[in-house]
């Protein structure tokens, strides 16, 4: 687990402000989902022995059946904790210097990208749908000019105010970087 007290490359005065992930209703989301695709087997039990019985007790279907049913259900298997990993793994971290953000991509590849906040040019929160609404989440949209175009914080909760505060602590970075190449002009 990472340690948001103690980033790697940190700096003495760095300090972290706050660290995001997910909103708690998106792993709810995949659970209702794959529950939903998970019950699909046993409504084909139940509609192949009413209708076509032969299907589950003949010599070469029974086992052909068992088999198309056991990998569907490791596929599902597969595909829940892949999106459960995903979830939970996806994080990131304002400090007062830069952003961090990690991305998990898929079981066995990992994104991790840092941004200055002097750099960033916009920041744009957007909520869409009826639960995102409800349940206060979206996603955020850092922008900067650098060679990574933006960074998207996706479906974190109460993202207007996260936006408020990432632009409240740019300014506050912008102000302390122009004092500091102020200070090292007129030391010239």
């Amino acid at each position: 687990m990472l340690n948001i007290k103690r980033l790697p490359n940190q700096k003495e005065f760095e300090k972290t402000m706050f660290a995001l992930r997910r909103h708690f209703i998106v792993p709810i989301k995949i659970i209702i989902l794959y529950a939903f695709l998970a019950a699909v087997p046993v409504f084909f039990y139940f509609f192949a022995q009413e209708n076509q019985s032969e299907i589950l007790t003949g010599r070469i279907s029974g086992p052909v059946s068992v088999l198309a049913l056991s990998i569907y259900a490791l596929a599902i298997w597969l595909f829940f904790f892949n999106s459960l990993i995903d979830y939970y793994l996806d994080f990131w971290i304002v400090t007062n210097e830069r952003i961090i953000n990690i991305e998990q991509r898929g079981l066995f590849s990992r994104s991790v990208a840092e941004l200055k906040l002097y750099r960033v040019q916009d920041v744009k929160a957007e909520v869409r749908g009826v639960m995102h609404t409800v349940f206060d989440y979206g996603d955020i949209t850092v922008q900067t000019a650098g060679e990574e175009a933006h960074f998207v914080f996706k479906q974190v909760p109460k993202p207007y105010k996260v936006a408020r505060q990432i632009l409240e602590l740019v300014e506050q970075d912008r102000e302390k970087h122009l004092e500091e190449m102020r200070n090292e002009i007129t030391a010239i």
